[in-house]
């Protein structure tokens, strides 16, 4: 994050925390389809989504007080994002189960072929077919644009659970693309 960054989102919060109605709806304007399209990562049903998303923000603007470093706005709002998605799927009854924590292999080396990013729809088809966890840190990390130690952050993982999910993560998406790409040859 750059420190100009950094200084717009301490003064966009000290505005909120002021009730300045301008800066909610700047707020609320800048993040929302970034937060809705990692919402809806989570929540397969577009209506939901959208429910969740506004139960978001309902928790951040009641939240906005306690935010005690404006600097980490990104995540403290993915965090939320993430928290509400995941309280939405659990009153509904949509569990998934996912592994409590990936061992971080060592070593890992990303490989120079990457996976296949061709086509916005095959890598949604992709990411639809993927678990949750892997899902989700490579919505953060490559839609998302945030660091492994701000992903962390929101997911409230180790920075090496972070980078082995995204490693296997990758890799899982580059075997469904493959798939698919061969089904059409």
């Amino acid at each position: 994050m750059t420190e100009k960054q950094a200084t717009y989102y301490e003064l966009l919060i000290l505005r909120c925390r002021r009730g300045r109605r301008d800066a909610l709806e700047e707020l609320v304007r800048r993040w929302e389809m970034r937060l809705f399209y990692y919402i809806r990562r989570l929540v397969e049903d577009e209506q939901d989504a959208w429910q969740v998303l506004q139960d978001t923000w309902v928790s951040v603007l009641g939240g906005i007080g306690k935010l005690r470093q404006p600097r980490t706005l990104p995540a403290w709002l993915y965090r939320i994002a993430r928290n509400t998605a995941i309280s939405h799927r659990r009153r509904n009854s949509i569990r998934q189960t996912l592994p409590l924590q990936d061992a971080a292999p060592d070593g890992i080396e990303e490989s120079a072929d990457g996976p296949l990013f061709e086509d916005a729809e095959q890598v949604h088809y992709g990411l639809a077919r993927i678990s949750l966890h892997h899902r989700e840190v490579l919505t953060l990390f490559f839609l998302q644009d945030l660091s492994t130690e701000e992903i962390a952050d929101v997911l409230e993982i180790p920075r090496g659970t972070v980078r082995s999910r995204l490693y296997h993560a990758k890799r899982a998406l580059k075997a469904i693309l493959e798939r698919e790409e061969r089904k059409y040859e």
